[in-house]
């Protein structure tokens, strides 16, 4: 009978959870999206504006692996100057602006265009460039097993003072033990985090160093 007992509760979770990542979760991230973008309709426009008279342009893009790995174009303002060149790094390449919008995060409110298209969600892992799929192991390619977040596990945890296996390791904890409280969680730390203002940059690097595979 306890058996029996374990074997129903299993299931209701699994339901559940499958109910909640397919149907509540994409309902409410489009709801809060969308909701945002007008709220914060004057803020985008200023950076705009701000953005188009320092470098021309105003959106950065760059594909990036979704849902299932597939590809999208994830949207950023842009907070460095182009190079023609290719020689300067990328701290003499960022602007004061555009590490004003960096410390405050500011930089990642177009991709809620991205969670309006459903390419993303406000919470999931954060989508890493095309080429580490190949260097992913076996249990961290997982991480595209639910859609890429603008905030995550991992950077509620660190952010990107953590080392890649952890970075990694978190995510699957998230893709294990998706839910709305987990979610809750996470939207709440990451607040927390965004008050601290710490942990936005791996030390010597503008963000972080490149995932080049394992060590071991």
């Amino acid at each position: 009978m306890m058996l029996q007992s374990s074997f129903i509760a299993i299931i209701v979770l699994m339901v559940a959870k499958g109910i909640y990542q397919s149907f509540i979760k994409p309902v409410g991230d489009f709801i809060l999206a969308a909701s945002l973008l007008l709220l914060l309709l004057p803020l985008l426009i200023i950076i705009s504006v701000t953005n188009y008279l320092l470098y021309g342009h105003i959106i950065f893009r760059q594909v990036r692996p979704g849902l299932h790995g597939r590809l999208f174009s994830i949207l950023k303002f842009q907070t460095m100057r182009h190079d023609p060149t290719g020689k300067l790094s990328d701290e003499d390449r960022l602007t004061s602006f555009g590490a004003f919008l960096r410390r405050f995060s500011l930089d990642e409110l177009p991709q809620l265009v991205n969670i309006i298209r459903g390419e993303m969600s406000f919470i999931g892992p954060r989508p890493y460039l095309v080429e580490y799929l190949s260097l992913y192991s076996e249990l961290h390619s997982k991480r595209h097993y639910v859609k890429p977040g603008i905030t995550g596990l991992a950077q509620v945890n660190g952010r990107n003072t953590l080392d890649w296996q952890s970075r990694l390791d978190y995510d699957i904890e998230y893709v294990k033990n998706i839910s709305l409280s987990m979610d809750v969680k996470v939207l709440l730390r990451t607040f927390i985090q965004l008050l601290r203002l710490k942990e936005i940059d791996e030390e010597g690097h503008i963000g972080s160093a490149k995932f080049t595979g394992y060590t071991h």
